[in-house]
C-alpha cells in the first residue's frame, strides 16, 4: 500500500508520485464528504474559531478522520491561515511538510523547493521529473472535458469543474483517473450539443456550495470557464516542473490570474463573471482588482459554510443573469 500524504493544495505532486506516495488533496476529501458540515462543527470543537475561513477547519479535520500521517502544507501562495493549521496538526502528531511558492514567480527559489520536496522524499530529481509526462497525459482527458464544454457545448460546466479540480491528486491513482476520464468522454461524446445557454466564467476558488452550477443551468446559464480548476489542470505546454509550476497562475500575484481570466473570457466568448469569495480569506480584497481590470459584468458570491444556495444567493443570480440578457 501506497504512503498517503495529505495536500491542503496543490503542489508538484509528480515527486510524490516518483516516491511512490499516494497525494490526498485534503479539500476534495473535505468537500465531497457526505456531511462537510459536521467536518467543519468537529474542527470547532476542537478550538479551531467560529470566524476563519471553512476550508481550513474542513482540511483539518479530513486529515484526522483519514488519518493522515503526513501533509504537505503550502505555506507562501495559499491560505494565510496554513502556518497555524500547521502547528495544530504537528502537536498532534502529524508530520507537516512545508512548500513554498515564490511570490514573484522566482524559477531559481522555485526550483530549490522542488529539489528540497525532492530531498524529502527520497527521489531523484530525474526521476520526479520522468512522471511529468505521465500526469501531462492523465491531465489531458481533463482538459479535453473542458474544452467539450467551452467548444462543442456538450459537457456541462459541473463536469468541467470536477474533472479539472480532481486534477490536484488524480484521485491518487493517474493511470486510472485517465481511463475513467477517457470513459466519461466516450459518454460526453454520444450527447447532442445542448440548446443555446448564456456563458458564464467562474473566477476564483472552487465553490463550497454544491448547487451553483445545477442552478446556474436551471436558469439556462452554463460555466464554460473555470478559472482555478482549469489552473489545477496544469494548462499549458511545458518542457519541465520549473516551467510548469511558474505558469500555474493560482499561487503568485493576481495579476497573473486576471491576465488569464481575460484572455479566457474573450477566448471562449463569455458574456458575464461570477467571482466566488470564500469567508474570512484574504483573497475577498483582490475583488477589487478583478473588478477594476476585467471588463465584464462581475457577481461577486461571498459563502461561508458548505451546503446550498440560499434565497438571497438565488434572487442575486437571477437578477445577474437578467440584467445580462437585457
Amino acid at each position: 500500500m501506497h504512503d498517503e500524504v495529505g495536500l491542503t493544495t496543490t503542489v508538484p505532486v509528480e515527486v510524490l508520485f516518483a516516491a511512490n506516495c499516494r497525494p490526498v488533496d485534503l479539500n476534495n476529501i473535505f468537500v465531497t464528504a457526505d456531511d462537510p458540515a459536521s467536518m467543519i462543527a468537529s474542527a470547532e470543537e476542537a478550538g479551531f474559531p467560529r470566524n476563519i475561513c471553512a476550508w481550513v477547519k474542513g482540511i483539518y479535520t479530513a486529515a484526522r478522520r483519514a488519518g493522515i500521517r503526513r501533509v504537505i502544507a503550502v505555506v507562501q501562495g495559499d491560505c494565510s491561515n496554513t502556518h497555524a493549521l500547521m502547528e495544530i496538526l504537528e502537536s498532534e502528531g502529524v508530520e507537516v511538510v512545508d512548500f513554498a511558492y515564490p511570490y514573484k514567480r522566482d524559477a531559481k527559489l522555485l526550483n530549490e523547493q522542488i529539489d528540497r520536496l525532492c530531498s524529502i522524499f527520497g527521489v531523484r530529481r530525474a526521476e520526479a521529473e520522468a512522471q511529468k509526462e505521465r500526469l501531462d497525459a492523465a491531465r489531458k482527458p481533463a482538459l479535453e472535458i473542458d474544452r467539450l464544454c467551452w467548444q462543442e457545448g456538450l459537457a456541462t460546466g459541473e463536469e468541467a469543474h470536477l474533472w479539472t479540480v480532481s486534477s490536484s491528486d488524480f484521485n491518487g491513482d493517474p493511470d486510472a483517473f485517465a481511463l475513467e476520464a477517457e470513459d466519461e468522454i466516450v459518454e460526453i461524446l454520444c450527447r447532442e450539443p445542448q440548446k443555446k445557454m448564456l456563458r458564464l466564467g467562474y473566477a476564483g476558488v472552487p465553490p463550497i456550495v454544491s448547487d451553483l452550477y445545477a442552478f446556474l443551468r436551471s436558469l439556462g446559464a452554463e460555466v464554460v470557464f473555470n478559472e482555478v480548476q482549469r489552473q489545477f489542470a496544469m494548462p499549458y505546454e511545458t518542457s519541465d516542473l520549473v516551467e510548469q509550476y511558474t505558469r500555474y497562475t493560482y499561487p503568485y500575484d493576481v495579476f497573473h490570474r486576471i491576465d488569464d481570466i481575460i484572455a479566457e473570457c474573450r477566448h471562449r466568448s463569455v458574456a458575464g463573471l461570477i467571482h466566488y469569495v470564500q469567508s474570512f480569506c484574504f483573497r475577498q480584497i483582490q475583488d477589487r482588482l478583478i473588478r477594476e481590470r476585467v471588463d465584464l459584468p462581475i457577481l461577486t458570491l461571498e459563502f461561508d459554510r458548505p451546503g446550498r444556495l440560499d434565497a438571497s444567493a438565488k434572487t442575486r443570480i437571477e437578477t445577474f443573469l437578467e440584467v445580462l440578457r437585457g
